[in-house]
């Protein structure tokens, strides 16, 4: 006596799918290792604003890691040179070598871009 079983390949994905499956267990572990890569590369306090998740999409699931600090944009982008003006007070306080200064502009050189985003995807391989 035999017994033959035939199952639909597209019934086995989607079993596999299935949340805490075995698909899902190893999407987290590449996504958690990809997120602490990039909270490690984000420059000074960034890295603790970065987050991840695992979510069902329109073609099952993604991971999904995010940086919610406000100046990630800045970062990522990089910035052009500009001029920095003082919004409520009359004049700029800063250091510039262990010496007090003031001025009513600032001419900021801008900065390179860094995006430690994208080089944690690829580390992250």
């Amino acid at each position: 006596m035999s017994v033959q079983v035939r199952v639909d390949p597209g019934v086995i994905s989607r079993l596999l799918r299935l949340r805490n499956g075995p698909v899902e267990r190893r999407l987290r572990e590449r996504t958690r290792k990809v997120a602490d890569i990039a909270a490690r590369e984000a420059p000074g306090t960034m890295g603790s604003y970065v987050e991840w998740d695992v979510e069902a999409g329109p073609r099952g699931l993604q991971s999904v890691i995010t940086c919610n600090h406000p100046a990630v944009r800045f970062v990522l982008d990089g910035t052009r040179p500009h001029i920095i003006r003082p919004r409520r007070a009359s004049a700029l306080r800063f250091e510039v070598g262990g010496e007090v200064v003031f001025s009513r502009l600032v001419r900021h050189p801008g900065t390179r871009a860094n995006n430690f985003m994208a080089r944690a995807l690829r580390l992250g391989r």
